[in-house]
């Protein structure tokens, strides 16, 4: 048996943030509404040389700096996003183009928010079956360019970014232990990007509706979210033969404090073994999970031997969670208690 250990990691986040005060005048809002509602005080925005293949290059040179990785030591990239540089080609080519990986192959997964939690499993089970050695995963997501800025509703919840960690295979027992995906396609419409797809290609008349930026229906996906995060917890810990005391950290997807803080006090979760950043950067979707995971290990909340659960909600309507246990010998790791 193999076990992908996680040995590199690394985030990039735009230069320029926007504060909830900056909305004020552009929409009708204030700090005060989005705080109150959404936990969000700023975000980081993409600038105009900013693209979804560049955020993510840079976070997987960052992540393989920390593993001793070169890019031609890859096996595999795995990039996960909603809001590719094209359609076609895939952004994971271009990713790859960007690193040096030369003829290392590479795809991208489109599956909303979970994507790197989706990932993340993904690569995991390349090393497991012993095929491959080296994987680097990426979310990113440069979805600032997909909202409509006259839409308060959406507008102030996102921002872009990408992060990066590096899977190599080990004997150590390490890396996904149990994992939980799934998906109630009956509620696609709660989030869309309409005008797009095939079914409903861009017109000047469907532009002029504005259809081609994001919905959402924040009523209906903050149900579904409240409810489906910590049963995707509490699934993915016992299916690892774990207790919820054994968790040393919970790192969810940052789209709403409110959120993560019903499914903390669900799943019986103290503060401390919680991390939340959503009030500095707002939802990154398939980014979010893991630039919160590169953040929790610079705020020193992640050590040798850690037990942590990473999950994640989004559009599909979509779901995955993983129980992932660190190395016991991570350079840039401390040891427990250290």
């Amino acid at each position: 048996m193999r076990y992908g250990k996680i040995t590199g990691w690394g985030k990039y986040v735009p230069e320029k943030v926007m504060n909830n005060a900056d909305f004020a005048a552009l929409i009708d809002t204030s700090d005060d509404w989005i705080v109150q509602r959404t936990g969000i005080r700023r975000r980081h925005v993409a600038a105009e040389t900013d693209q979804c293949s560049t955020m993510a290059t840079e976070a997987g040179k960052r992540a393989l700096a920390q593993a001793g990785l070169a890019p031609a030591d890859l096996d595999l990239i795995i990039v996960a996003t909603s809001s590719p540089d094209f359609m076609t080609p895939p952004v994971s080519s271009q990713v790859q183009a960007q690193l040096g990986a030369h003829h290392v192959g590479a795809f991208t997964m489109s599956v909303a928010c979970p994507g790197f939690v989706y990932a993340l499993i993904t690569a995991n089970q390349f090393i497991a079956s012993g095929a491959l050695r080296n994987i680097l995963v990426i979310g990113v997501e440069l979805i600032t360019r997909m909202l409509d800025w006259e839409d308060r509703n959406t507008a102030v919840l996102f921002g872009d970014g990408a992060g990066a960690v590096v899977l190599q295979a080990a004997d150590e027992v390490c890396g996904v232990r149990s994992f939980v995906m799934g998906s109630d396609g009956e509620g696609y419409e709660h989030i869309i990007h309409p005008s797009g797809g095939t079914a409903c290609p861009p017109t000047a008349e469907r532009l002029a509706n504005r259809e081609g930026y994001i919905k959402m229906n924040g009523r209906e996906v903050f149900k579904f979210a409240s409810r489906k995060m910590p049963e995707a917890v509490i699934e993915v810990v016992h299916k690892a033969g774990l207790t919820l005391d054994d968790l040393d950290l919970l790192i969810p997807h940052q789209a709403n404090a409110r959120i993560i803080e019903a499914a903390a006090h669900m799943a019986k979760l103290p503060p401390e073994k919680v991390f939340m950043n959503v009030h500095e950067y707002g939802n990154t979707s398939a980014a979010s999970v893991p630039i919160a995971f590169c953040e929790a290990i610079e705020a020193g909340r992640v050590h040798r031997g850690d037990v942590l659960c990473m999950v994640a909600f989004g559009a599909g309507l979509t779901w995955a969670s993983a129980v992932v246990q660190m190395g016991k010998d991570v350079p840039g790791l401390p040891e427990r208690g250290s």
